[in-house]
């Protein structure tokens, strides 16, 4: 596999409430962050994945993960 040295990268980011914190999290790679809000999860993310791409070699492609739902009907 080809690898670049540096590019613009747009990345998927799922944010989660868990308690009274919001966690962030890539589903490209395996990266995760967490903040107080929204937008602290945003920043410690991109923050997290900045530091993580500099040890690791930025694929020429990364693949979207596949964002769905699946309805469950679940007995009580």
């Amino acid at each position: 596999m080809y690898f670049v040295s540096s590019r613009n990268l747009s990345l998927t980011v799922v944010i989660n409430r868990e308690n009274d914190r919001y966690v962030a999290q890539r589903l490209e790679v395996d990266v995760s962050s967490f903040g107080n809000t929204q937008d602290e999860a945003i920043a410690m993310i991109t923050e997290a994945l900045e530091l993580w791409f500099e040890e690791t070699p930025i694929p020429e492609h990364i693949a979207r993960p596949v964002v769905t739902t699946v309805d469950l009907q679940i007995s009580a």
